[in-house]
């Protein structure tokens, strides 16, 4: 893990923090430790730090090296998610090329792309949770926001588990982290009439690899939403908030694999396949198959659009939904790999979505 860094809030009261999460597990069981650090007005990772010694221990030593141990892990299920979504997928890790502030994992069902940068603080927890006992490495941001868990499953390698724990158990429990302020990725910097608008699509009209999008952003001092917003029907749509629940339908009815992205701070997540189990509950659409689960609250979506990028194939096209802060929800693409044209299933799966006029 990266050396703790000047905090910016004062010290939290252990004991009382203590407490007052006790009593919330005592009158809510499944409380999950998220939603118990926002009651109690903390971060989630300065709420886990709290209880080291009562089944947390806080971790450290080269995060590139305790990442390319992961395999040996066998089956555990990959959880990243944002403010908005959840994205769970089962899997082993490996193919791992980490080192600096970038890594990548490319197994076949854990495919994660990691910005090391925002893996601060690491634990390994031990906790209850509708009674089942749950354990997990837990990684926060200097903020104290999550970015990444990786859960055990009844297929780990428990031997390997308590070896990779041992190796990178602190050797001072502390049960208090210093946090920081996180800067915000792209904040937007400049009014909509101050964009050049047609370089920007002259920008974007030149893009040969999506990985080039953000790069593009950065130059032309937008967001995201400030770019789709200006940048003109050729390259952007919106399209109806509901377009998630049609399309996530329309793929498990017509079989069409998916490409489906969350990203934290310091991961993004991808899910590649079908998706098959789709379930409503409240404001949340719930992907529930054996290996991929997903998590979407609808409630807050307030933008939703298709988004067309330029690649030598010719166009790659996603789905892409935001909330009113500007987080990208999730991404949506159809299933391709580099060097193979865009998939007519899912062009055709995307014409369902109603356009906002």
């Amino acid at each position: 893990m990266q050396e703790l860094q000047t905090a910016v809030a004062p010290r939290i009261d252990i004991p009382a923090l203590l407490n007052g999460y006790r009593r919330l597990r005592e009158t809510e069981p499944g409380l999950r430790a998220r939603d118990a650090a926002q009651r109690l007005g903390v971060s989630e990772g300065a709420l886990v730090a709290s209880r080291v010694g009562d089944g947390v221990v806080r971790l450290e030593g080269e995060l590139p090296a305790l990442i390319r141990e992961l395999p040996a892990l066998g089956r555990v299920m990959a959880l990243t998610r944002n403010e908005y979504c959840v994205h769970e997928k089962k899997g082993q890790y490996d193919h791992i090329d980490v080192g600096g502030v970038m890594g990548i994992v490319l197994a076949e069902d854990i495919d994660l792309r990691l910005f090391l940068r925002h893996w601060r603080f690491g634990f390994a927890v031990k906790e209850a949770s509708r009674g089942r006992e749950l354990e997990s490495l837990q990684f926060f941001d200097g903020d104290g926001k999550a970015v990444h868990k990786i859960y055990l499953t009844e297929e780990t390698d428990r031997t390997a588990w308590r070896a990779l724990l041992n190796r990178y158990t602190a050797a001072v429990q502390s049960p208090l982290i210093d946090i920081v302020n996180v800067d915000e990725p792209l904040p937007e910097r400049l009014a909509d009439d101050a964009v050049d608008v047609d370089s920007l699509r002259d920008h974007w009209r030149a893009l040969r690899d999506p990985h080039d999008f953000f790069a593009m952003l950065k130059k032309h001092k937008v967001t995201r939403t400030q770019a789709l917003r200006l940048v003109g029907d050729e390259f952007a749509t919106r399209v109806d908030d509901g377009a998630i629940r049609t399309v996530l339908d329309g793929a498990a009815a017509s079989g069409a694999p998916l490409m489906v992205f969350v990203g934290s701070p310091g991961v993004v997540q991808i899910h590649t396949g079908p998706v098959s189990n789709i379930v409503m509950a409240g404001p949340w659409i719930n992907v529930m198959d054996p290996g991929f689960n997903l998590h979407l609250r609808t409630d807050a979506i307030v933008s939703s659009w298709i988004v067309r990028k330029p690649v030598p194939e010719g166009v790659v096209t996603s789905l892409e939904l935001y909330a009113a802060d500007g987080t990208q929800i999730v991404q949506i693409f159809g299933k391709r790999k580099p060097g193979v044209p865009e998939r007519e299933d899912w062009r055709a799966l995307l014409a369902t979505a109603e356009v906002v006029a």
